[in-house]
């Protein structure tokens, strides 16, 4: 199906807007890393996030996907709500930046973080686990009660948690490429109509 890029451009306060609902829908995420060669890993993790878009999670450095951040510190995020019915609105976002073992003075503001959002296990359950914050440069927001069917909107994220559009796709059907051409034959025979005969 192909892609075609629109030129509705979106307000940073509605961008905000609707990347604070789609975060707010879901406590898990799926978060994508590479080893080092080269294979992807995808994993699934409670997760909090902050006014500025980090995200924050609880795993093992032994996971994988732990492994994988400390050689390649590049990673994915996608959040929907996993309730979602075939044929409805559909919604989710996806993050796009780099992850990283959260360490020294910046243990305490990531944890008041993650608690804020879930009830704190006991402290020996922790024992294994470290925090790990993720810092998005770019996200993707789909939302289509909000922005329209098949339409994904890209923004990139700033270290004050500023969202700035980037530009807006949608997916292009059969019957809107049918429509195209029909509309490219109506305009076709309206200058045909103007033009001067010669």
């Amino acid at each position: 199906m192909p892609v075609q890029q629109v030129r509705n451009r979106v307000s940073p306060a509605r961008l905000r807007s609707i990347a604070r609902r789609l975060l707010n829908a879901s406590t898990l995420c799926a978060i994508a890393t590479v080893s080092a060669d080269g294979r992807g890993h995808i994993n699934t993790a409670y997760f909090a996030w902050s006014a500025t878009f980090e995200i924050v999670w609880l795993s093992a450095p032994e996971a994988r996907h732990s492994r994988n951040i400390r050689r390649r510190p590049a990673v994915a995020i996608a959040v929907y709500d996993s309730t979602q019915k075939w044929g409805g609105f559909d919604r989710g976002v996806q993050l796009f930046g780099t992850a990283h073992q959260v360490a020294g003075r910046a243990v305490p503001e990531a944890d008041r973080l993650y608690r804020r959002r879930f009830k704190a296990p006991a402290s020996d359950e922790l024992r294994a686990y470290r925090l790990y914050r993720f810092q998005p440069k770019t996200l993707k927001l789909f939302h289509e009660r909000e922005l329209g069917g098949g339409t994904f909107v890209t923004a990139t994220v700033g270290r004050d948690g500023g969202l700035a559009w980037v530009r807006t796709e949608r997916y292009v059907t059969g019957a809107d490429l049918g429509r195209a051409g029909a509309a490219g034959a109506m305009s076709s025979a309206a200058l045909d109509m103007v033009r001067p005969m010669t």
